[in-house]
């Protein structure tokens, strides 16, 4: 059997690359998969708990968590899509659309 702490290092490594990620670069797209490698991390911390401690919340907290992952990529493709159009770019610096 693998300890918990193996899938503990790997979850923080995958969210300590997500942050980086998304504190480094500028792309919209690559910004939009780092919150979703941050939120993958989280799941397994989730899942690992819930099967470690043998107790489903954290299970039925990462099915939440994903559900909710889904609804941000459809709504944070949408508005990429409608930037490019107006801008033909996803760089995030260039992006000024919502000033007033």
């Amino acid at each position: 059997m693998i300890p918990a702490s193996y899938y503990l290092i790997l979850s923080a490594v995958l969210f300590t690359i997500g942050a980086v990620g998304l504190l480094i670069r500028r792309n919209a797209l690559v910004i939009l998969m780092s919150i979703e490698m941050m939120l993958n991390a989280a799941n397994l911390t989730l899942v690992t708990y819930s099967r470690f401690l043998e107790n489903i919340d954290g299970q039925v907290f990462a099915l939440l968590v994903m559900a909710v992952a889904a609804a941000e990529v459809a709504v944070g493709l949408a508005i990429i899509v409608s930037f490019v159009r107006h801008r033909d770019t996803t760089d995030l610096d260039e992006i000024n659309l919502l000033k007033g």
